[in-house]
């Protein structure tokens, strides 16, 4: 019987699971293991339907208070709470991450060096 992640999220409540099996639907292959949750899957049920709500709305504040009946101040503590919890995670950025103007930016090189890179010495 195939489920969905609200499926296991209700199943696990706040407990700590890991996925040791995969299947691919379209192509029938299974992989085992153990796998880790994505981080927004790790997330209470009530705080992944917080974070589905606002992707929705596309970010919009009065909207996050219309469909929840609360205070602007509590949808900016609810997502600040979330985002906290989500704070150990890694986003590739991609080639940006490295070019000089961001690395210099960050504080990771000196002017110097940032302009000897963008003049590719």
């Amino acid at each position: 019987m195939a489920g969905d992640w609200n499926d296991l999220t209700r199943m696990t409540g706040d407990s700590r699971f890991v996925v040791e099996r995969v299947r691919m639907v379209e192509t029938g292959i299974a992989i085992e293991g153990s796998f880790d949750l994505p981080p927004l899957a790790r997330l209470p049920a009530e705080d992944q339907v917080f974070v589905m709500a606002f992707l929705r709305s596309r970010g919009n504040m009065k909207e996050m208070e219309r469909v929840f009946g609360i205070s602007y101040p509590t949808v900016k503590n609810r997502l600040d709470g979330i985002a906290a919890r989500l704070d150990s995670v890694e986003v590739d950025m991609g080639p940006q991450r490295s070019d000089p103007l961001s690395r210099l930016e960050r504080g990771e090189i000196s002017f110097e060096e940032a302009l000897e890179r963008i003049a590719g010495n």
